[in-house]
């Protein structure tokens, strides 16, 4: 190959992956706002300003499109938790910036957890179907493991305590203010998506999560 061809390649590659992650980014929203049933693969497309039969170039239908939006998703929340060097001598707190990683990514990105709340309704039909979404748990599983065993070996958790327990809490103290914000905040009268609220639960959550793992008052127990 000529050198004019090879440079000449290189556009064409770089278009290709910018048109398809520009696909793939439009149907994220879209999977998001409508759920994978309202969805359109016409609303896609026009957002996108390409035609059908390029999106089927690149995606075998709407079902591995979506598929590959919950992978996308999934990716981009175990990156943010595994920027964390959750290296330290100090379990206590690597658990409570585990914690609050986990709570500011639901924050700064709801879509993720309206993702999740359509594809429940599926009762995970989809993502059964991908082969990496299972493998994205394990470093934050080894992560969440290893901070509970160090906690365990100094004494300062409970020994009953179980990683898929506690990382089911964690989710569920973290995304439901945010998934209920809308009528909690109505039923409570108050804006649970304003920036002191937010802020304060970025502190209250690791808090309730940490006084179930070890006495933070200091107190005897007896």
């Amino acid at each position: 190959m000529s050198g004019t061809q090879a440079s000449a390649s290189k556009p064409r590659t770089r278009d290709a992956r910018a048109t398809r992650q520009r696909i793939l980014m439009t149907a994220y929203k879209e999977f998001a706002a409508r759920g994978y049933d309202g969805a359109r693969v016409d609303a896609i497309v026009t957002r996108c300003r390409v035609s059908k039969n390029l999106l089927y170039h690149y995606f075998d239908g709407k079902e591995a499109l979506f598929i590959e939006v919950m992978e996308y998703a999934y990716g981009a929340m175990r990156e943010r938790q595994n920027e964390l060097a959750l290296v330290g001598d100090d379990p206590v707190e690597d658990m409570r910036a585990l914690v609050i990683q986990t709570v500011k990514y639901f924050t700064e990105h709801p879509e993720f957890l309206q993702l999740l709340s359509n594809e429940n309704l599926h009762k995970a039909r989809h993502i059964k179907k991908s082969v990496k979404i299972k493998e994205m748990f394990n470093p934050l599983r080894t992560a969440l493991d290893d901070i509970l065993q160090k906690g365990k070996a100094k004494g300062v958790f409970r020994e009953d305590a179980d990683w898929i327990d506690l990382y089911a809490s964690i989710s569920g103290l973290g995304s439901y203010a945010i998934t209920n914000r809308y009528t909690l905040s109505y039923v409570l009268d108050v804006d649970l998506g304003a920036p002191d609220r937010v802020d304060g639960r970025l502190k209250h959550v690791p808090d309730m999560v940490l006084s179930y793992l070890c006495n933070l008052s200091g107190d005897s127990v007896d």
